[in-house]
């Protein structure tokens, strides 16, 4: 071993013994008399020198001891600095506990790959700050397929996600409002591109993925197209937004009312204010008039003319009239059609089948709820089952497989809550894993109101400060250490601080998100940008 590297591993500043503990509830750190207990932060990491193995662990709560309990009840007078100094380093003494996750062979391990713990270092065992080494040794340093997200609390080390494990099962990202959700993703979604790792189609609400985004407190930073402008095509449904916003488009994207089908206006009920009967009406209309039932259907307007189909169709009156007005003023945007110029699935697939991304802007019509949610789906719909088809073809005639596909969705709670997960098509990706090669990056404010059975298939979660009770608990469901990750998460300062957690990482980490707006920051994420993207032949017929 070269003195250089075992100098590098002892770099971690030594903080105190273990004393106590259990492989489950965590072990108890004694602070040497010289650490500040106020200089401990939840979250932080830590290195415990055990006999044989190296630990790898989390700081998850940091409390106060007293060897006499009277000192509680009859404090001593410490306003002598030399009395103070005395009591400090013989009767009380500050504590912390310590969540280990991870253990290598032998002290070193520097040649090991990190287990996970099953096992706890013995009494009096060393603990230390986690050196920059040893978060390399855990995260990994960026390659081809490890992307630099942050920073380890009070250090400056990089913290890596495994971008090719990460897109291998969906994924979400949490967070109240305000916290950087959208920062962290515009990031992680730079990762893939930076490394090749998916084709992402990108529903974006709010504008703020494609040319470019706000930043809190105002101001704009570049969006991936200004990042990878030959790997990145923006689809927009406003066309008149994206150029009031100077936006340039490769398509405007319109729907035709032939393209809906009941199961897209099924999911809308609680936005639409829908009754069951009139819903399940929508199956019966299809059914009866194939395709053209909803041109014919939205073109009624007056109430005699809706009560004529209501007999017409052998419906009750108030049922087609509450499908009728949940229906008419959506079907009354401008890019839903009665029949579209040309199919935008179609073209959207063609984009991504030759390497290059879709961000879809919605404009104006960001702000309606319903559109999103009939928009997304929809075309979601038609994509996976074209990714379905390419995929089992690839099996049976060993065609090639298509490229793995990152479907980014926000207001994630509005696709996937107990009430309609089952129906969409978002809660069939989930469950299928990377089965046909389509996963999902879900992002939201509201965890608790996303089924239970998709929150737990999602491999990798990056989660924000969330203050309510019942999202915190729907974020860390059937996670080990779950009690002590609770008190992490929950001392997460409001903006760009993350919990990780997952397939995508070898232990939990707390991050400071990596900058993004600088100059400097834009030449680091807009490397690896490829050049001269050409179309290969269609893949999809």
């Amino acid at each position: 071993m070269s003195e250089e590297i075992l100098n590098a591993y002892e770099q971690g500043k030594r903080l105190g013994i273990v004393v106590e503990g259990s492989l489950s509830q965590g072990v108890e750190v004694k602070l040497d008399p010289e650490i500040s207990v106020e200089d401990m932060a939840v979250g932080r990491y830590v290195t415990i020198d055990g006999k044989n193995r190296r630990f790898f662990g989390i700081l998850t709560d940091v409390s106060l001891g007293a060897i006499d309990r009277s000192l509680s009840i009859t404090p001593p007078d410490v306003s002598d600095p030399f009395i103070a100094k005395v009591v400090s380093g013989t009767s009380v003494y500050g504590k912390l506990h310590v969540l280990p996750m991870l253990a290598v062979a032998g002290i070193l391990g520097i040649d090991e790959k990190p287990q996970p713990a099953k096992t706890v270092p013995p009494h009096f065992s060393t603990v230390r700050t986690a050196s920059d080494e040893d978060i390399a040794l855990i995260f990994g340093r960026e390659d081809e397929h490890h992307f630099y997200v942050g920073n380890p609390l009070d250090m400056e080390t990089k913290v890596c996600l495994n971008l090719a494990e990460l897109v291998k099962r969906s994924n979400g990202v949490f967070g109240k409002s305000g916290t950087g959700k959208t920062f962290l993703t515009r990031i992680l979604l730079v990762g893939m591109l930076q490394k090749n790792a998916a084709t992402n189609l990108i529903f974006d609400m709010h504008n703020e993925y494609g040319w470019e985004g706000t930043k809190e407190g105002g101001g704009k930073v570049k969006g991936l197209k200004q990042h990878f402008s030959s790997q990145v095509a923006v689809f927009t449904l406003d066309e008149e937004s994206s150029r009031r916003r100077g936006v340039s488009t490769d398509f405007v994207v319109e729907i035709g009312y032939d393209e809906i089908e009941p199961e897209d206006i099924e999911i809308l009920r609680d936005t639409l204010k829908l009754t069951e009967r009139a819903a399940q009406a929508a199956y019966r209309f299809r059914r009866r008039l194939g395709g053209s039932w909803l041109e014919k259907f939205v073109n009624e307007e007056s109430r005699d003319e809706i009560n004529a189909l209501a007999k017409e169709w052998d419906e009750h009156e108030a049922t087609i009239a509450n499908l009728h007005r949940g229906l008419e003023g959506l079907m009354r945007l401008p890019f839903f059609k009665p029949k579209a110029r040309e199919d935008s699935v179609r073209r959207i697939l063609e984009y991504l089948d030759r390497g290059l991304n879709v961000v879809l802007e919605f404009g104006r019509y960001g702000d309606n709820i319903a559109a999103y949610v009939l928009v997304a789906n929809l075309l979601s719909r038609r994509i996976h089952q074209r990714y379905r088809e390419r995929t089992e073809r690839s099996l049976g005639e060993g065609a090639q497989k298509p490229h793995p596909l990152v479907i980014t969705i926000e207001e994630a709670h509005k696709f996937l809550n107990p009430a309609v997960a089952s129906q969409t098509i978002f809660g069939t990706i989930a469950r299928e894993m990377r089965k046909y090669n389509v996963t999902l990056l879900i992002i939201d404010q509201r965890p608790s109101g996303i089924d239970e059975e998709v929150m737990s298939q999602l491999g990798t979660k990056i989660t924000c400060l969330l203050e309510n009770e019942k999202d915190i608990d729907a974020v860390l469901a059937g996670v080990s250490g779950r009690s002590e990750l609770r008190s992490v998460l929950a001392k997460l300062e409001p903006q760009q601080q993350a919990l990780i957690f997952g397939h995508a990482v070898p232990m939990p980490v707390v991050i400071r998100t990596r900058e993004y707006g600088s100059a400097e920051s834009y030449r680091e994420l807009g490397r690896g940008e490829k050049r001269g993207v050409t179309k290969d032949k269609d893949l999809w017929e």
